[in-house]
């Protein structure tokens, strides 16, 4: 098959998804998940990193009135040693957290946030695409090949969810 015919027959397929396809998407989004993992692959090295630790948590939200929300933080996230954070310590908070809400939007294979709210004032009033899976009770979300936007290095990030019963 032909260069040519394999991106046809990708764009029929992209296109080939139906409006009711997307209203399934929307119906197994709604609801809460909890953050499993968050890797980075590094371009065009390829290397991986569990961008914040072993074990980041974190919540995602999506309701049926099309609004989402994110919170998430870094493995071993150490407590300040007072209960107000010295400059130092609150860096390093906001460094290990990533967090935004918004309307969201389903596409054939993406999900695009639309941010009005961010821990990162650059992403509020952008759009952020994710790739989405479903694979049972798990959701992943891959980025788009971006700058990392803790580290600003060309990647793609993935986040595993786990829907919360």
């Amino acid at each position: 098959m032909t260069a040519v015919r394999i991106r046809f027959a990708i764009v029929v397929c992209a296109l080939s998804i139906t409006a009711q396809d997307i209203e399934v998407v929307k119906h197994k989004l709604v609801g809460t998940w909890k953050l499993l993992s968050y890797v980075r692959e590094e371009f065009p090295s390829g290397k991986k990193t569990d961008v914040m630790g072993p074990h980041p948590s974190g919540y995602l939200i999506y309701t049926a009135d099309h609004r989402m929300m994110v919170i998430f933080v870094q493995s071993d996230r150490p407590k300040p040693a007072g209960a107000v954070p010295t400059e130092t310590e609150a860096q390093q908070l906001q460094k290990g957290m990533v967090s935004y809400t918004g309307t969201y939007e389903v596409k054939a294979d993406t999900i695009v946030h639309h941010v009005d709210v961010s821990w990162n004032q650059s992403w509020t009033g952008t759009d952020q695409t994710r790739f989405y899976k479903f694979e049972g009770d798990r959701l992943s979300l891959a980025t788009t090949k971006s700058l990392d936007p803790l580290e600003g290095k060309l990647s793609v990030r993935t986040l595993i969810w786990e829907r919360v019963r």
